[in-house]
């Protein structure tokens, strides 16, 4: 593997990483659009161009403000995206859609009380959505309500057990706050929900260097090498478990 391979494939793999510990995953879940396909910003500023057209036409139709939130997010826009969610949820207060993303960008913005006030609403119409769930337990989190927080994540693992990531989420919190032999029997749980995941591997393998039980952590790499993992990606790893 050339130099230049190694270092993408070794940044893919930390990016991959990072987001095991994120609690927060920023669903696909659109109730009254499709989502959209991958866009460079020009072509979201011309989305963008073309709904407030539209919506100048037709202001009252709510899938065209939908979509122009999306716009807005796409483009970072999130003091209009919050005007157009809330003019959606003026017309329809039980507009899944417009609670899921408004929670969203309010915790963008770090305005975590009106996220938390969002995800609940949400959850009080649809309780079984995952990544709300999560996302009111990530926000719960950095309001600082860290046993409301687990306790949603149990609730989550309780009503989701089959949920990979349901599992990783609760390991993350729970090694964020060194709880690391019940994170380690969550990464295992997710691992064995989703045993092609490197991200959920490489967090376990970094919680086993923690607990310094460093020769599992080396059997647990030297399996990713034998499934196609290149060990130069992993020599930090290697290099820890020594």
């Amino acid at each position: 593997m050339k130099n230049e391979d190694l270092r993408i494939k070794c940044e893919e793999l930390r990016i991959v990483i990072r987001r095991c510990f994120i609690i927060l995953h920023f669903s696909l879940f659109i109730l009254h659009f499709q989502p959209a396909a991958a866009q460079s910003r020009s072509e979201w500023r011309d989305s963008l161009e073309t709904l407030t057209r539209a919506l100048r036409a037709d202001p009252a139709n709510i899938d065209l403000r939908l979509r122009k939130a999306e716009a807005d997010i796409q483009l970072e826009r999130w003091d209009y995206a919050l005007a157009e969610y809330g003019r959606i949820l003026r017309a329809d207060e039980k507009n899944l859609a417009a609670l899921f993303f408004r929670a969203y960008v309010h915790e963008r913005q770090q305005h975590y009380d009106q996220a938390r006030v969002d995800y609940e609403a949400f959850l009080t119409i649809q309780p079984l959505h995952l990544e709300a769930r999560l996302g009111l337990a990530h926000v719960l989190q950095k309001m600082g309500r860290r046993t409301d927080a687990m306790d949603v994540l149990n609730q989550t693992v309780q009503m989701f057990p089959d949920s990979a990531d349901a599992y990783a989420a609760r390991a993350a919190f729970e090694t964020k706050y060194l709880q690391y032999e019940l994170a380690l029997y969550d990464w295992n749980e997710a691992v064995r929900l989703r045993p092609g995941n490197e991200g959920f591997i490489i967090s376990k393998v970094d919680l086993l260097i923690r607990l310094n039980r460093k020769k599992e952590a080396r059997e647990a790499l030297d399996a990713l090498v034998s499934k196609g993992t290149p060990r130069g990606v992993l020599k930090e790893w290697y290099d820890r478990a020594r």
